[in-house]
């Protein structure tokens, strides 16, 4: 039927213009043609074959183009049969040769078609456009015959077996890497048998790489696969070059960049080993500072940790601007892109963050306290535990653990009760109110006397009584003296009021708190004979400190 022999003859002369020569001996077609030389270029089998320059009548080159490829659509499978001919005709300026095939034209060469450049003639550009068109039609017609076709199947069948025998040999693999993986597991270290979570969340992420590692590998296997096979057919030729060019200039490509990368790599390498070198250097200063090695103006050892990771994340950061126009991609719109996002994200998130940062550094600076001092910020009173760069970490009397942002603390008011002398204990003080019928020397040894008595605080210290206020009723002592080091004061005012019940008690001599409008009949006091009742016991007493 016409059009059955049509749709053969079609197929037939696509295959032909991807099959693929030896390169051009002739010079009219360029090797590396511009986009005006490619529109006036016929090319077949990505081969280009002829380069038209001149008007054919009415037609342009381009217009010539696309009549040659109207001409080679309608040819039948009995043409290829027949070698080309160059048939030369007129004379002059319009002298030229008829290329055909078994009688059928395909395009003529014109005198006006030759370049001086090349230095060829109108019979040698004929003569090489000729061979051209009969290498190809010959490379034609040997992968179309019988044998080329049989040999064609015979390799895609052995293909075919080689890549079952490696899925075969991936999934084996894959097979015996997840049974080893579940072997280590059971047989782990112990610390990690320990945290069973843990220990299943690197087993999923090493199976998660096996089996990734099996996709790819299963992938790029067919992928070869497909090429390999698609190439031993003309129909499916065409496919398989367009998956081979793309599969190596893939590899090209990433190639190419790795080895463009390698200067940008080694500069980056060599920036940041400098850095590194100069961060140890920076860091064994400050050590030798904080070990009171060396002194440095400013330079204080409660401040030195801080210092040392300010200037070292500058350092840092200094080196990574420098380094950024050498890392690969810094010039391409997506790391352009990405830097615009994290800056973006960066200044959003920033103002809070910055706020608590840069109190932080005023806290650190200022040395209003440091990890391990008794502190009261507002109404939180502890130990400090952590002053890191965003928080300030307290733990309470009742081991809780209080997070206080550093804008708040520096926005307050922070009391340090450790930042003394050192080897001398924190200052503690105490009040009581006692009426005037008691003789103000009586309440002051009493209240020293106490002191004495109370083991956590430091005797070899003076201690000092006070009479701050002489109220309506009543009169307001203040009794101050220092704890122990490394005493916590309210474990020193316990201890410290327990004794001054009792000495009062044995004196006689009421305390006036709460506050009272008129004067019992007796006074209000706890006898000796009663201190122990039920369920106290006298062994829990601390015992009375040694005397020097």
């Amino acid at each position: 039927m016409p059009s059955a022999r049509l749709l053969r003859a079609c197929l037939s002369l696509l295959c032909l213009f991807f099959v693929l020569c030896a390169p051009a001996r002739a010079a009219e077609p360029r090797l590396a043609p511009d986009a005006w030389e490619q529109e006036r270029t016929l090319t077949l089998g990505n081969t280009p074959v002829y380069l038209f320059l001149a008007r054919e009548g009415e037609l342009t080159p381009q217009q010539r183009v696309e009549r040659v490829r109207a001409r080679l659509a309608v040819l039948d499978e009995s043409d290829a049969a027949k070698p080309v001919t160059a048939t030369p005709f007129g004379g002059g300026a319009s002298a030229g040769y008829r290329l055909a095939v078994n009688g059928k034209p395909l395009f003529n060469i014109l005198a006006g078609d030759l370049d001086p450049a090349d230095g060829l003639s109108l019979q040698q550009s004929a003569a090489n456009v000729q061979k051209r068109l009969d290498d190809l039609r010959l490379a034609y017609l040997e992968q179309h015959s019988a044998s080329s076709l049989s040999l064609g199947a015979g390799l895609g069948l052995l293909g075919t077996l080689v890549f079952a025998a490696i899925l075969w040999l991936v999934l084996k693999a894959r097979g015996l890497s997840l049974q080893k993986l579940t072997q280590r597991t059971a047989l782990g270290p112990a610390w990690l048998r320990r945290r069973p979570e843990l220990q299943q969340l690197l087993s999923m992420l090493e199976r998660g790489v096996i089996n990734i590692t099996a996709l790819l590998v299963g992938l790029f296997a067919t992928y070869i696969w497909l090429t390999w096979l698609l190439a031993r057919f003309p129909y499916t030729l065409p496919f398989s070059r367009r998956l081979g060019r793309f599969l190596f200039g893939l590899f090209g490509d990433l190639g190419a960049s790795a080895l463009g990368a390698v200067p940008g790599l080694l500069t980056v390498a060599i920036i940041f080993l400098l850095t590194r070198l100069l961060g140890r250097c920076v860091q064994l200063l400050f050590d030798m500072v904080e070990r009171g090695q060396l002194s440095l103006p400013g330079m204080h050892a409660e401040t030195i940790g801080a210092t040392r990771r300010l200037v070292s994340t500058v350092l840092w950061l200094f080196a990574l601007t420098v380094a950024y126009p050498y890392l690969p991609g810094a010039n391409t719109d997506a790391f352009k892109g990405m830097s615009v996002f994290f800056g973006l994200l960066v200044t959003l998130g920033s103002a809070g963050i910055m706020n608590h940062a840069m109190s932080g550094l005023v806290l650190v600076y200022s040395r209003a306290m440091r990890p391990g001092d008794f502190v009261r910020v507002g109404d939180v009173e502890g130990v400090v535990t952590e002053l890191s760069a965003l928080s300030t970490k307290i733990k309470t009397r009742n081991d809780h653990e209080i997070t206080v942002p550093n804008a708040v603390v520096v926005g307050g008011k922070v009391e340090n009760f450790s930042r003394t002398q050192d080897g001398v204990g924190m200052m503690i003080t105490t009040t009581v109110t006692i009426g005037y019928d008691t003789p103000w020397r009586q309440v002051k040894a009493m209240l020293e006397l106490a002191a004495r008595r109370t083991r956590l605080i430091d005797q070899r210290l003076p201690m000092r009584v006070r009479m701050l206020a002489l109220q309506d009723f009543y009169v307001e002592y203040e009794l101050q003296a220092r704890g122990l080091p490394g005493q916590l004061s309210h474990d020193v005012r316990s201890e410290l009021h327990g004794h001054i019940q009792d000495i009062f008690n044995e004196f006689g001599v009421q305390i006036m708190s709460p506050h009272f409008i008129a004067q019992p009949e007796n006074n209000v006091l706890v006898p000796r004979e009663h201190w122990y009742d039920a369920p106290a016991q006298a062994d829990q007493d601390p015992p009375p400190p040694a005397k020097d």
